[in-house]
């Protein structure tokens, strides 16, 4: 089946198997592989994407479901050469260990921010409570979000 949508602000159009998972036309067939794939079952939160400005878990989305959609991945939030504030924010605060779980923590947090933009650390916890991290404890997450929430509001994207 023919594909059609935009990702980070490109469109795009590929011929899939109807049976393609969203995350897999991602990293295999537009060769964005900053997406992770991690549980296949949605429990994770590493595939976390933005359809449409939502946050979804594109490891049980087929790709037909993303006709016409706009999408955004880990690769979006970069601008003009310049790091997204939540990027700033996870390096600045220690934010990620092995990384596996970042991008989708990324896009979780970023889609929030923009719904939430000065949020306590409650509602922080909440919002990123679909994605699993293995080995920071979250602590630095939220700082990390944190640390975002505020450059944003001084200003910063």
């Amino acid at each position: 089946m023919l594909v059609k949508l935009s990702v980070n602000g490109e469109k795009h159009e590929a011929n899939v198997e109807p049976r393609l998972l969203l995350v897999h036309m991602i990293r295999e067939v537009l060769r964005l592989t900053g997406t992770h794939i991690g549980c296949d079952t949605t429990h994770c939160g590493a595939c976390t994407i933005l359809v449409d400005g939502q946050p979804a878990k594109s490891c049980t989305m087929f790709a037909v479901q993303a006709q016409g959609k706009q999408l955004m991945t880990v690769e979006g939030l970069e601008q003009n050469g310049k790091l997204h504030p939540l990027q700033e924010g996870f390096m600045a605060e220690h934010g990620l260990q092995c990384g596996y779980c970042t991008p989708g923590m990324l896009m979780t947090s970023y889609a929030f921010l923009k719904k939430h933009p000065k949020p306590s650390e409650d509602d922080i916890r909440w919002a990123i409570s679909g994605n699993l991290c293995r080995c920071t404890g979250y602590v630095n997450i939220v700082k990390a979000v944190q640390h975002a929430a505020a450059a944003i509001s001084q200003g910063g994207a």
